[in-house]
């Protein structure tokens, strides 16, 4: 199993960072990697989502679906693997606001492909790939908020 966790400062609220990762929809806009997501079903009540996302990496492209859990009151998002090319993957986000201003973003991300070969790919140029994921989102977060 493949597994990172990251805490990045940014001088955005918790609220804010929560909204922009919140939008699932817009992932294909910035984030590296994601050529397209579709959002299945949601459940505003229950504070749920399925999505479709659709991810490609040279000559791999794999669709996965997942359940994404949204807790605007614990500023906390969760995602959990439904179907599709992995054995697990999980990831999780929590936004702390600092009292000086700003945030902080806690992300995890743990997740073991099926497939030998795309696990060994996917080990080979993860701490590049999420680092890149990362500062997209960061980078996101100055488009929209300034």
């Amino acid at each position: 199993m493949t597994a990172r966790h990251t805490q990045t400062e940014v001088p955005y609220t918790a609220d804010q960072m929560f909204d922009l990762v919140a939008d699932v929809e817009r992932y294909p806009d910035f984030l590296p990697w994601c050529v397209a997501l579709r959002v299945i079903e949601r459940d505003a009540a229950a504070g749920t989502l399925t999505a479709d996302m659709v991810v490609a990496y040279k000559v791999f492209r794999e669709r996965f679906r997942s359940e994404v859990s949204l807790d605007r009151a614990e500023k906390r998002i969760d995602v959990f693997y439904l179907d599709g090319p992995f054995r697990n993957l999980e990831n999780r986000w929590r936004f702390t606001d600092k009292p000086e201003g700003g945030s902080v973003i806690d992300f995890n991300i743990a997740f073991e492909f099926k497939n030998f070969l795309l696990q060994a790919t996917a080990q080979a140029v993860f701490d590049k790939a999420f680092a890149r994921m990362s500062e997209a989102f960061v980078k996101r977060a100055q488009e929209v908020y300034g």
